[in-house]
């Protein structure tokens, strides 16, 4: 029996990353999972990897910053699947790298238009689907610890992270009078294609540098996180709603 037996799974930015080890993960434990992406031809290779591995998977290309592409996301997932009990609301945008003096208009509302808005539009049409369906389920808003404390040179990512745990406490309060549960998770700095790329772009050297952001002096892997993002998932969480979760090594605490 896995943890996930007879669940139905949506988790955005699947494609690679957290979310590819989350629906891998999700998979594995007897969900039925839904990769969601931009990257069409990386969902449907992460969709073919956990179908060969025995696993039952779908891609939907969708950007989440679009009321629309959400809307359909959710309906696919019903149409292929049967009903929606999970969400991972995992899709994210590059964080800005100026600080608010020499701010960017459009990078500003890109990134508020993926990381913010675009959980709240999953929220939405998600939310929906599990009361049209009688009540019930559990949705997981990935954060950041940027969320819980400020980094240099990148407002719109700390406010559009910070402003998803709003919506978690918010949600979680409306929803739970349906039985559906909402939670946040921080992952501090996870071993990813975007940290790899931010460490060639800062000119960063990786070993010095994790031990800046983790007591444990490295870098978390992507499963690391998955795995708390499967607990909040299934039943084992029963009581446990409006919480955030930080998976960061000890770095809030430093």
């Amino acid at each position: 029996m896995g943890m996930l037996d007879g669940k139905v799974a949506i988790i955005t930015g699947a494609a690679m990353g957290m979310g590819a080890a989350t629906a891998e993960l999700f998979a594995r434990e007897g969900a039925r999972v839904v990769i969601a992406d931009l990257n069409e031809e990386l969902g449907r290779a992460q969709a073919r990897k956990i179908q060969d591995a025995g696993g039952a998977a779908a891609f939907v290309r969708a950007d989440v910053s679009r009321a629309g592409d959400v809307e359909a996301m959710v309906q696919f997932a019903v149409d292929t699947f049967g009903r929606l009990d999970v969400a991972v609301n995992n899709a994210a945008h590059s964080p800005d790298t100026r600080p608010l003096a020499d701010l960017d208009e459009a990078v500003w509302d890109a990134v508020i238009g993926v990381d913010l808005k675009g959980v709240a539009l999953c929220l939405k049409y998600e939310l929906r689907q599990m009361l049209k369906q009688g009540g019930g389920g559990s949705i997981i808003n990935i954060s950041s610890v940027s969320g819980i404390r400020p980094q240099p040179g990148t407002p719109a990512y700390v406010a559009a992270k910070h402003g998803v745990i709003g919506l978690t406490k918010q949600a979680a309060m409306d929803y739970s009078p349906h039985g559906i549960r909402v939670n946040a998770v921080a992952p501090g700095a996870v071993d990813t294609p975007m940290l790899q790329k931010a460490l060639v772009e800062f000119n960063l050297e990786p070993v010095s540098y994790a031990k800046q952001l983790s007591l444990l002096g490295r870098f978390a892997q992507a499963s690391e996180v998955a795995e708390v993002n499967l607990w909040l998932a299934s039943d084992r969480s029963s009581y446990v709603t409006g919480a955030v979760y930080t998976v960061d090594g000890g770095y809030t605490a430093m």
